[in-house]
């Protein structure tokens, strides 16, 4: 084949592929992205989270990227390569989706990394882009207000559900009951989406926790470690090798901080932006109501946790802010910046001083936000137990898992 220029030569997502083309969306953040497949399929898109989790997926990432690409590229990629390579698929009527969230490394440029490796093998297939900063203008996701609320609706009640059955699972006197209680919950959600009243969500909210209390759950205390670190590797389970699924097989309660935070940080960055660097101030004002309106809707819900007194409520992110500022500039916004030891910190002092730090390998930002702070964090906090794991191709999970287990040694021993 002919060398290619990617960055102009590529097949363009266009809004009339909605009736003729599948959507193949890579698994990063599970609890999530299973109502919003749901949401996009009542807008009449064909859409497909892909599930395929094999070493392949890797291997086809080692394959058709760079090899100092940092490792949530490679597995994404990866997926995408081994779904279109495994015959289900129609390639003359399938496209990739991807989010960027137009931040400082590969959120802003994962466009063209992902259109080459695509273009060498299946340069029929499109990649469109879901994004709210005026990227990939000619291959963009269209996305109107009505949308756009209900995608932030979606993360709410995921953030919800990832939260009640994580405090539940461990705990269940009944094998099963909690996996049924988050298959009634997302039905719940997805048939509000569909019938109406999916903006209601206190009501909503109100119910996701009703399912949840009403599983008659044993009172012995497990360790309780939390997941922080980069987005993909501390949500998705191909990214940090069942992560959660390992810490429940340890007899643990996993605390994954809710997605809401990561989506405030990136408005109150804009706001910073202005307020550090002078950046456009009109633009800052807009941001700063929208920070107002989603920082209300989340007081709204950690009251729903606090009156139900079931379940720890979700971190307050004016609190988490506070905690950032013990150790960290808010000026330090690439990657996940200062929002993961503000998340280390807020864990600490509510009750989990257990966390694994997920870094991947190629985000220099998150290690240093990340495993950089981690000897500040344990000055501010005596008995902050934090293991900084490292994931990437050449990484066993036998060694992660061993590194976490020691971790869980020093966490017992402590208890």
């Amino acid at each position: 084949m002919n060398e290619r220029d990617y960055s102009t030569v590529y097949p363009k997502w266009k809004q009339s592929m909605k009736s003729t083309h599948k959507i193949l969306v890579p698994d990063m953040l599970p609890w999530h992205f299973e109502i919003i497949e749901q949401v996009l399929k009542l807008e009449g898109y064909d859409v497909e989270v892909l599930k395929n989790n094999t070493r392949t997926v890797i291997d086809e990432g080692l394959k058709h990227v760079h090899n100092d690409t940092c490792y949530p590229c490679l597995c994404v990629v990866g997926q995408y390569i081994d779904a279109l390579k495994s015959g289900k698929y129609d390639l003359e009527h399938t496209a990739l989706m991807i989010t960027q969230t137009g931040g400082g490394c590969r959120a802003s440029n994962y466009m063209p990394l992902i259109r080459k490796a695509i273009n060498a093998e299946f340069p029929q297939v499109p990649v469109v882009s879901v994004n709210f900063s005026g990227l990939e203008k000619e291959s963009s996701f269209e996305i109107g207000v009505k949308l756009f609320l209900k995608f932030a609706y979606a993360i709410i009640y995921g953030d919800s559900i990832m939260w009640c059955y994580n405090q539940t699972k461990p705990y269940e006197k009944t094998d099963g009951q909690a996996d049924a209680a988050r298959e009634a919950a997302v039905s719940f959600v997805v048939d509000k989406f569909k019938n109406g009243g999916y903006n209601k969500y206190k009501k909503i909210n109100k119910e996701i926790i009703k399912i949840f209390s009403n599983i008659e759950r044993d009172k012995l205390e497990k360790t309780k470690v939390g997941i922080v670190g980069e987005i993909y590797v501390k949500y998705s389970a191909l990214g940090n090798n069942e992560l959660e699924k390992f810490l429940l097989s340890e007899n643990c309660e996993p605390v994954v901080p809710a997605l809401l935070d990561f989506v405030l940080y990136c408005i109150v960055n804009v706001i910073n932006d202005y307020r550090l660097y002078g950046h456009n101030k009109f633009t800052a004002f807009i941001y700063s109501i929208v920070y107002k309106i989603v920082h209300g809707m989340q007081k709204n819900i950690i009251k729903q946790f606090e009156k139900d007194g079931n379940f720890a409520p979700v971190h307050d992110f004016e609190h988490l802010r506070k905690c950032a500022d013990k150790v960290i500039n808010q000026g330090v916004k690439m990657g996940e910046g200062w929002l993961i030891p503000a998340e280390m910190a807020a864990l600490a002092e509510t009750g989990v001083p257990n966390i694994v730090c997920a870094q991947p390998f190629g985000c220099l930002p998150n290690h240093i936000a990340g495993k950089g702070t981690i000897r500040t964090l344990k000055t501010l906090y005596k008995n902050e137990n934090i293991v900084a794991v490292d994931y990437d191709p050449s990484a066993t999970r036998v060694n992660q898992e061993n590194r976490i287990k020691l971790m869980l040694a020093t966490a017992r021993e402590n208890k």
